[in-house]
């Protein structure tokens, strides 16, 4: 699969993390054509960090793996929604979700 075609607006796109099992939104990330094909090819999260500058494998460090059940693009093919099972807690903080905190 060619997975240009997704970047052609720019060189990172969204990817929406949620899971598989009941639809719950677990996290954003941020992937490149690597992290991408990454995915793809081991059937696990790998995304781009914005603040270290280089690539992670969602799990490597924490054990918290995320496997990929589906992948989605939008309309606009700008955005991902990846569908997933999660081992653990998705964010760095110990949450299941890192969508915890409620402003309204």
């Amino acid at each position: 699969m060619d997975v240009k075609k997704y970047f052609k607006k720019s060189g990172l796109i969204p990817a929406i993390i949620t899971d598989a099992e009941n639809g719950e939104v677990l996290m954003l990330a941020y992937m490149n054509e690597e992290s991408l094909q990454k995915t793809l090819e081991t059937g696990y999260t790998w995304f781009w960090s914005r603040s270290r500058q280089e690539l992670w494998n969602k799990g490597a460090t924490s054990g918290h793996f995320q496997k990929v059940v589906e992948i989605y693009s939008d309309c606009d093919d700008d955005t991902l929604l990846i569908k997933v099972i999660q081992t653990g807690a998705a964010c760095h903080t110990g949450n299941r979700t890192c969508f915890f905190n409620r402003i309204k």
